[in-house]
């Protein structure tokens, strides 16, 4: 079934109903198959698209711009250097500039209530490339990484290992609750998510058949999971936590031993990307005990984090054919 999603902004899942999840899920599908098969769409041409960066991005950044060409449209790169965004100029004054110029908004950064201005004033579709409260364009890959290694996702389980306030967790906690999975959020009750938006996923969950388990219990959370997943224990301005965040989240790092623990063979690990899994990177040097997962479960058979990469493309593409198209 087809919907009418023309002209909405995506700032959470939280906007949309689970038909209408499940059907730009479809159009995901549907879009790698031609992207794989070596069919250009034509779905964006003439659209000029304005990608609004103050975070940096590898998936992100390159998704956006490979899914405009794609299609057919102009992505132009605005990072936090380029323009008067948030210095001489506010959000509402930036919006309405850019609304008349461009057809379509892309924004990362920090403030949820940024993306949420720029959706009121702009008066184009906006589109959130991650907040510190959401990431749904992250979530949205994440479940259809989950769907082409299960098939339905209606009553897979789902556990979040780790740092359960961030965007991420946040974002899979709503998408679960929309489409009726098992999400289970396993970290130290200090990062526990907020108390206002679990209960507004468990309202959503008891329409849908889903469950919204939130739990300091390591091997209770996992028993029985179809995908562990995992995010950096510090997200990007957090960096002077590291350490704390480290002697807090140890016990949560993502390894072969809690993969026993799930009961499952067919589980599998999944990942937004980047990740410290080994000791090749500067941070990882210095804070050598900061790996969230191991590399043994990262580099080995159970891990889908490449697919779920890719999937960002091919998720971004479809949201952007269905509200700009």
């Amino acid at each position: 079934m087809a919907f009418n999603l023309k002209g909405r902004s995506l700032l959470t899942w939280l906007d949309y109903t689970p038909d209408e999840i499940r059907y730009v899920l479809d159009l995901s599908a549907q879009l790698k198959a031609f992207k794989r098969a070596g069919i250009r769409g034509r779905n964006l041409e003439g659209k000029t698209i304005a990608l609004l960066f103050e975070k940096p991005s590898t998936r992100t950044r390159c998704a956006f711009v490979v899914a405009c060409v794609d299609e057919g449209a102009h992505p132009e790169y605005l990072g936090k250097n380029d323009i008067q965004f948030g210095k001489k100029e506010t959000v509402k004054d930036t919006a309405r500039v850019l609304g008349r110029m461009f057809d379509g908004i892309e924004f990362r950064g920090f403030s949820h209530e940024t993306v949420e201005g720029l959706a009121k004033y702009s008066g184009v579709p906006v589109w959130n490339g991650l907040t510190d409260m959401f990431h749904p364009t992250q979530a949205l890959a994440d479940v259809l990484t989950l769907q082409e290694n299960f098939g339905e996702v209606k009553g897979l389980t789902l556990a979040y290992v780790g740092d359960g306030r961030n965007n991420v967790a946040n974002s899979l906690q709503v998408i679960s609750a929309k489409l009726g999975i098992d999400c289970r959020i396993v970290s130290p009750k200090s990062l526990f998510p907020s108390e206002s938006l679990v209960a507004r996923c468990r309202d959503v969950a008891a329409a849908t058949g889903a469950k919204i388990t939130i739990t300091d219990d390591v091997k209770a959370g996992v028993k029985g999971a179809h995908a562990l997943y995992t995010d950096v224990w510090a997200s990007m301005g957090e960096e002077d936590k590291i350490p704390e965040r480290i002697a807090l989240l140890k016990p949560y790092q993502v390894n072969e031993a809690m993969f026993e623990a799930t009961g499952r063979k067919e589980a599998i690990f999944l990942h937004c990307l980047p990740a410290f899994h080994d000791l090749n990177t500067d941070v990882s040097k210095k804070f050598p005990d900061i790996q969230e997962v191991s590399d043994g479960v990262f580099e080995g058979p159970q891990s889908r984090v490449f697919d779920q990469a890719e999937n960002r493309l091919h998720t971004i593409k479809a949201i952007m054919v269905a509200t700009l198209g």
